[in-house]
């Protein structure tokens, strides 16, 4: 990956997977597949997941959903992103000289990662503030307030990988599929460090405390409710079954997700980490664990539906309107039935 180019490689297709190559074809197909494959999924996942939020509004009730939304259209910009490297490896022309192209391409999607980390850590912050302060929480998280948090996500996140255009490192691995990011443009340890203390173990360190104190205080509230259920079940000779801590379940919801975040993300980091500090490389592992983090912005979809029970209502009711409209647009079409019933509006059957 670091060696310069020779008139033979600069004239040959280049393909991270090498062991997928055809010799008569004019790209990887094992590749393209891969990347296309994530492209389609990301894109529509995300998709519904914004689509399911607009159309119920019982999700829009907690705080939390104007992260996961943020998230949503974070990951969905990654998708279509995304489509920028596929043309590539399809040889379609670029507008723009290679360099510049997987530099922007690396950047744009280091910071769209980097928000959906950043909303993750808010996630857990407004959750530990909901379970820790309950009486003054309302006081304290206004919308106007998630508003900014969600402008300084953006804004932090774009500051912090801004200094690679400046030529002070490499942000990822997002832009090897474009051969001059794999062998021209190198990582820096000192930038590696920098990202490191200034998004990834923050990041980390937050989520950790938070969570780990919702659980603990959880955990003794269900003991406290256990222990007086007892004492008045023993004072008038009825069994109770103890109610399970609402707040615990939803914060197990986003739990998943953040724990499915930092696994998917953990070999890149690690990769990046010991690149950056030893100078080997392998093109393999870059492309698998770049694409590997990358998967989760699909991931967060799965997750959220199999979780949320609210949302899989609203999920329901989407599949249920976009059926009924194409119903009713089969009977508006067809001369034989009544005229009068005209579609339904998708987000209010």
């Amino acid at each position: 990956m670091n060696s310069t180019l020779d008139g033979n490689q600069s004239s040959s297709p280049f393909c991270l997977l090498a062991f997928g190559y055809l010799e008569t074809v004019d790209f990887c197909i094992l590749e393209v597949s891969i990347i296309v494959f994530l492209t389609v999924l990301i894109i529509s996942g995300n998709i519904i997941v914004i689509f399911v939020f607009h159309c119920a509004p019982l999700l829009n009730h907690h705080t939390t959903s104007y992260f996961i939304q943020t998230m949503a259209y974070a990951d969905l910009l990654v998708g279509v992103s995304c489509l920028v490297p596929s043309l590539s490896l399809l040889h379609y022309p670029l507008p723009v000289k290679e360099s510049l192209t997987c530099q922007v391409f690396g950047f744009v999607v280091s910071v769209l990662k980097s928000v959906s980390m950043a909303s993750l850590a808010c996630i857990s912050i407004d959750r530990y503030i909901a379970i820790t302060k309950p009486l003054t929480y309302n006081t304290l998280v206004t919308p106007w307030r998630l508003r900014l948090c969600i402008f300084l996500i953006w804004l932090y996140s774009t500051l912090v990988f801004l200094p690679s255009f400046f030529h002070w490192g490499k942000p990822g691995y997002h832009g090897d599929v474009f051969q001059w990011c794999a062998e021209s443009w190198h990582t820096d340890p000192y930038f590696t460090l920098f990202i490191v203390m200034m998004l990834y173990a923050p990041a980390a360190l937050i989520v950790c405390f938070t969570y780990f104190n919702i659980f603990r205080i959880c955990q003794q509230h269900t003991k406290e409710i256990s222990e007086r259920q007892a004492r008045f079940s023993s004072q008038n000779g009825e069994t109770g079954e103890v109610q399970a801590c609402p707040d615990k379940r939803y914060a197990m919801v986003l739990f998943r997700i953040t724990s499915v975040f930092y696994i998917l993300w953990l070999p890149y980091i690690i990769y990046f980490l010991l690149e950056s500090s030893t100078g080997h490389s392998n093109r393999f592992a870059s492309f698998l664990t770049t694409w590997l983090a990358i998967s989760n912005s699909f991931c967060n979809c799965v997750i959220y539906s199999l979780s949320n029970s609210v949302f899989q209502r609203g999920l329901k009711r989407l599949s249920g309107a976009m059926c009924t409209s194409c119903a009713s647009q089969t009977i508006a079409k067809d001369p034989y039935t009544d005229r009068n019933k005209g579609p339904l509006n998708g987000c209010h059957v």
